[in-house]
Parts: structure tokens; C-alpha cells; sequence
């Protein structure tokens, strides 16, 4: 099945760039409201899904024993920007835990704001650090070997595994790939990925365990979003501009996912190109279409069909979305 163009920018009167992609809305009771394109088509969701890898964080019962703060949950879903207020927050929780960044498995990274632009390469500014301390402390709580909490089939990457594949309604085991932070990321159908974030907006259809762990890290990304994203980044300006109402997560080459719990409610995007600017377009496009933003505020409009312009300010052309 080809999918659709979800995407396209004109220079005068040509369709200079077309992005495909494929998009699916949920409710929690896996009932497909809307989808466009090959659905079913595996994906590999990458960081739009760290609230799924932050569950046995929870489940486990290693976040109480840890005495987690809501900031630190925030922090396991976070891809950030690598600013002062994400890395001295993941210094701090690994401190705390006896550890050090040395500690942590992801791969030094630049930093992306470009306030510290001048930091040298390190693990503490890698966008994933949160996730990893995250893992760490999961790790500790169940006795496993802190130098494989990334190896797949160990007692880490397993409860992810599992928790990935009950969520998304995939049979086990799971393709995957490994990410930019060494992490594996696990395959599913997109359709499943948005039904797991319907899950996520109705977690009382959730067990217990399950539902109150997928309560607590919603709730802690709507209470801050500058922690598992940044300033200027689109996750934190299309959540706040829904009044905190929705969450919603970037990942890597063209994915986003969205939680919106007033209805119960979430989905999932994959542009074919991996083109972000596309992907934010289309996020944004849903929100409006779910309810959760108004299609004439300002950030709506910022990321929804924008005119292109020269070096003269003359509009020149124009990117829109084609749902």
C-alpha cells in the first residue's frame, strides 16, 4: 500500500517537495477513528516511545524505592537538549543512586542548545541520559548487572520487551534495531504504537500496576515538558500550546506519537522522508483535528501551512499539510 502525501511545499506554481507518511488516531478501546496510509507497516518508533520503555521504571517498584520525583520521571521519557537543567537534573539523580556518568551506556554526545554550545562531547549531555538513568535505577532495584541494562533478552531490556509488546499488541519476541543512545528499539505496527497511546490516555483500562505507572508518567511529562524536551524543541511548544490538555513525543527520522487523555484518545505518525518539519506539521494537524489545540493559535499556525519566503520577504511559496 503507498502512502499518502501527508506533506507538500510549492515554489510558485510547483510541488517542489512531497513527504509521505503514514498516521493512525485511537481510542483506548483500540478502535481505529482515523488513519492514512500503510498502518500496519512495521516502524521502528525510536524516543516517541520512552513512556513505554519508562514503565517497569514504575512497575517494578524501583521509581518508589528510588523516591523518583515527578522531574526525574519526566527525565526517563526525555530526548533534551542537553541544557544545564537536564544535565545537572541526570548528575544529580545518578549521585544519588552512587553512580556517575560513566556509569551511563549511551554514547557521549554534542550538546544541542546552543547556550553550551562550547562543552565537549559527554554521556551526561547525551539527549537519552535521562532514559539511561532510568534504566540504571530499574537495573539496581531488580539486582541486574548494571553493564548489560541494555543487552536484549537481560533482565532490563526484557520487562521493556515485554511492556513494548503488550502495550502495542505485538507477539513477542520483537524485531528491532538499536538506537543512537545503543538502546534496542523495538518494531511494531504503527496502528499498535497509537493504540498504546490510547492506552496511555485511558490508563484505567490498564491494570492497576500498569495503569497507575502510565498515569504517572503522563502526568509528569504535562508537568514538565522543558524536561523531556527543550527550549525551541516542537514537543514542548505543541504541549504547552494545548494547555498541558496533551503530550506529545518526538522520535528520530519522522516519527511523533500524542497522548490526549481528555478523550482518551492517542496516535502515531511516520513520515516516509524522515523530514521533521513534516512530521511537526502533520502532529500539529492532528491535535487540531483531535480537539486538543485551536488551528488559529499562534504555535498551531507556526507549524501548521506556512508561506515561504525570499531573502526580499516575498512570499514565494508554501508548505501545507494534505490530510
Amino acid at each position: 500500500m503507498a502512502n499518502p502525501v501527508l506533506v507538500e511545499t510549492t515554489r510558485g506554481p510547483m510541488v517542489e517537495n512531497s513527504h509521505r507518511g503514514a498516521a493512525a488516531i485511537c481510542n483506548a478501546a483500540g478502535d481505529l477513528i482515523e488513519a492514512w496510509g500503510d498502518i500496519d507497516a512495521a516502524i521502528l518508533p525510536r524516543s516517541s516511545i520512552k513512556m513505554i520503555q519508562a514503565l517497569p521504571l514504575i512497575e517494578s517498584g524501583a521509581a518508589k524505592a528510588a523516591r523518583l520525583t515527578t522531574e526525574q520521571l519526566a527525565l526517563s521519557c526525555a530526548s533534551h537538549e542537553g541544557s544545564p537543567v537536564h544535565t545537572n537534573a541526570v548528575a544529580a539523580w545518578l549521585a544519588d543512586r552512587g553512580l556517575g556518568a560513566d556509569d551511563l551506556l549511551c554514547g557521549p554526545q554534542p550538546p544541542r542548545d546552543p547556550a553550551v554550545k562550547d562543552q565537549p562531547p559527554s554521556r551526561l549531555l547525551n539527549n537519552c541520559s535521562g532514559k539511561h538513568a532510568g534504566f540504571l535505577t530499574l537495573a539496581q532495584h531488580i539486582g541486574a548487572d548494571l553493564s548489560g541494562y541494555l543487552t536484549p533478552g537481560e533482565p532490563v531490556q526484557a520487562a521493556v520487551e515485554a511492556a513494548f509488546a503488550e502495550m502495542t499488541g505485538t507477539e513477542a519476541p520483537l524485531a528491532y534495531g538499536i538506537d543512537g543512545c545503543s538502546a534496542p528499539n523495538f518494531a511494531a505496527p504503527l496502528v499498535g504504537v497509537a493504540r498504546a497511546m490510547a492506552l496511555f490516555a485511558s490508563p484505567e483500562r490498564l491494570g492497576k500496576a500498569r495503569g497507575a505507572a502510565a498515569m504517572a508518567l503522563v502526568a509528569a511529562m504535562a508537568a514538565h515538558p522543558v524536561l523531556f524536551s527543550g527550549e525551541g524543541r516542537a514537543c514542548l511548544a505543541l504541549t504547552r500550546a494545548t494547555g498541558r490538555r496533551a503530550v506529545v513525543k518526538t522520535g528520530a527520522d519522522g516519527v511523533y506519537t500524542g497522548v490526549f487523555p481528555e478523550k482518551g484518545l492517542g496516535f502515531c505518525i511516520k513520515i516516509e522522508s524522515g523530514y521533521v518539519p513534516a512530521c511537526e506539521a502533520v502532529c500539529a494537524a492532528l491535535l487540531v483535528r483531535i480537539g486538543a489545540l485551536d488551528a488559529g493559535y499562534e504555535t498551531a499556525r507556526a507549524y501548521l501551512d506556512r508561506d515561504i519566503t525570499n531573502f526580499n520577504g516575498e512570499i514565494v511559496g508554501g508548505r501545507r499539510v494534505t490530510l
